[in-house]
């Protein structure tokens, strides 16, 4: 049996990638910081676990076939004051201990829910720098995103990573397709449910086609 972890699992694409994963037959390990604040997890296991702690990655994710990590250091949007006190390096730092972790045990695949921020317009230009696209109270947050996307495609490493980058406007609401369109680093389309996003994942768990790389997917 396929076997996965899961960093951010009590968040909404933690949440639907359990979902997906099992309903395809794959064990899932979900890490949270607090696993009594989300007794309904359905993951076959959840464990406590900080995606910074990169002395702890090791142990929490050997023995697994696949890491995704779908953390986002706030809850959402109305989370301003988080989002704006996010250390620039949050993201470079997770790239960091999870690549190492990894590694050290023999963890092939890495699969990173991206952001979209860092894709560009037809132009060329990062959406980041364009305040119709983002308002500038989630730059701050953006660039730190960017900045592990960065750092994946710089470093040399044995682990098998993929960024799976999602349009701006995602659905938790939408229904499950199974049906979603790839691309590049240029922003294609607008939507995307978080049940798609999630076969996406799995899809690449289960049957990779993409490799040391950043692909968008919108619907």
């Amino acid at each position: 049996m396929t076997s996965i972890v899961i960093f951010g699992a009590g968040g909404r694409a933690g949440r639907a990638v359990t979902a997906e994963a099992q309903r395809r037959g794959v064990s899932v390990t979900g890490v949270v910081r607090d696993p009594a604040k989300h007794h309904d997890l359905t993951a076959d296991r959840t464990v406590r676990g900080d995606l910074l702690d990169a002395g702890a990655i090791p142990d929490l994710v050997a023995g697994h076939d696949a890491v995704i990590n779908a953390v986002s250091p706030a809850s959402g949007p109305e989370s301003l004051a988080e989002l704006g006190a996010l250390d620039e390096k949050y993201y470079v730092l997770a790239a960091d201990a999870l690549l190492h972790g990894l590694e050290s045990v023999g963890v092939p695949r890495l699969i990173v829910i991206g952001l979209f921020a860092n894709l560009t317009d037809a132009s060329g230009n990062l959406l980041l720098d364009d305040p119709a696209q983002l308002p500038q109270q989630f730059r701050h947050f953006a660039v730190a995103h960017t900045a592990g996307l960065d750092r994946l495609r710089s470093v040399t490493t044995d682990v098998d990573w993929l960024v799976l980058t999602p349009p701006a406007q995602l659905d938790a609401t939408a229904p499950r397709t199974g049906r979603y369109r790839t691309g590049g680093d240029v922003v294609a389309g607008s939507t995307l449910s978080y049940a798609d996003l999630a076969v996406a994942v799995v899809d690449e768990i289960e049957s990779p086609r993409h490799h040391r790389t950043r692909v968008s997917i919108f619907d």
